[in-house]
């Protein structure tokens, strides 16, 4: 613990120094050390994007395409802005590599025509069955083998790739809105969700004792059972379950009130 807290302060000082000094061979000197401090982060993402490639694609290349998104990453940081490092080059470094394969057009012409020919046995066997085909009934029409199909569809998916930094639409402002900006983090929580979840929490626990608040967030919210609710709350377990029929009939009744009012 103390050895990653004083690696850290040394990390702290070691940016300080790199934003602070003009002295060319010093900075030089400092980004190298900073390189070399996140050149995994680089590795991590070559590996990623290469297992979705062709096996032709050499995973030192992707890795030397990385390298030149770190670097602008660590010229544009600013650390006063609270933003960790890792979070803040992670998409440079994808970019870079993407921009890379796609100026280099790496995917072959024999991929791309088989990919087309995936898409249209894909289409035409879905207009036929009514439905989306599986990956068998593909491979069949194909006449692939499945192994040498698995591989057609990593290819097909490969030639898909795109550049997150690439620029996504023009803007009235001076900065660019790149790809990056614009796609849906699914893995956040949705604000809108959140803010209705809680609404709900309000309405349903207004006018309630705090025993009977307790019993339904701690039931629908903490997913506790009612043994455990009445341990938390000194309170039997059939009481418990009394209690939130009890609360359930009122809050039905509730409801059903608040609905003749609107339909009314």
């Amino acid at each position: 613990m103390r050895t990653e807290a004083k690696n850290l302060k040394s990390m702290d000082g070691v940016w300080k120094d790199y934003k602070k000094t003009r002295d060319p061979s010093r900075r030089t000197s400092l980004r190298n050390v900073l390189m070399e401090r996140f050149l995994p982060i680089v590795k991590y993402n070559a590996e990623r994007i290469g297992a979705k490639l062709p096996d032709e694609v050499e995973n030192d290349d992707l890795v030397s395409a990385g390298i030149f998104g770190l670097m602008d990453a660590i010229a544009s940081y600013d650390p006063g802005r609270g933003v960790k490092f890792e979070t803040f080059c992670a998409p440079r470094i994808r970019g870079a590599i993407l921009d890379e394969l796609r100026s280099l057009d790496w995917v072959p012409r024999l991929v791309r025509r088989r990919s087309a020919e995936l898409e249209r046995v894909s289409r035409e066997l879905e207009a036929t069955l009514g439905r989306a085909p599986t990956e068998s009934e593909i491979s069949r029409r194909l006449n692939l083998p499945q192994p040498e199909f698995e591989k057609l569809v990593r290819d097909a998916n490969a030639v898909a790739q795109v550049s997150l930094s690439r620029k996504y639409a023009e803007t009235d402002s001076s900065k660019e809105v790149c790809e990056i900006d614009v796609i849906q983090d699914r893995r956040g929580p949705s604000p809108i969700a959140d803010l209705t979840k809680k609404d709900l929490k309000d309405i349903l626990t207004r006018g309630l004792t705090r025993a009977e608040r307790l019993i339904l967030i701690l039931y629908y919210y903490e997913e506790m059972t009612m043994k455990e609710i009445g341990v938390t709350l000194d309170l039997s377990e059939s009481r418990v379950s009394q209690m939130h029929s009890s609360i359930l009939r009122r809050l039905k009744d509730q409801l059903e009130t608040r609905r003749k009012e609107f339909v009314s």
